[in-house]
């Protein structure tokens, strides 16, 4: 099952106990309170979850969103 845009803002307005809403698709998520270790478990889950071959260090490197997306096989 592919990973979608949705998927990705649900999963992270998840982890950060947020409204998907308040999830900017475009703005640094360390700055709404992501850090490495909840990054680590999204990326653990997708990896699982949606057979996700991204790197932490590639989404780590461009903590949006909409940089992540085409790094998590969203097209």
């Amino acid at each position: 099952m592919a990973l979608t845009l949705e998927q990705i803002r649900d999963d992270i307005a998840e982890s950060l106990g947020e409204d998907p809403a308040d999830i900017p698709l475009d703005e640094n998520l360390l700055d709404h309170g992501l850090d490495s270790v909840r990054i680590m478990a999204l990326l653990g889950g997708w990896r699982r979850d949606h057979d996700v071959r991204a790197d932490f260090a590639d989404l780590a490197e461009r903590p949006s969103v909409e940089a992540w997306a085409p790094l998590l096989g969203v097209s």
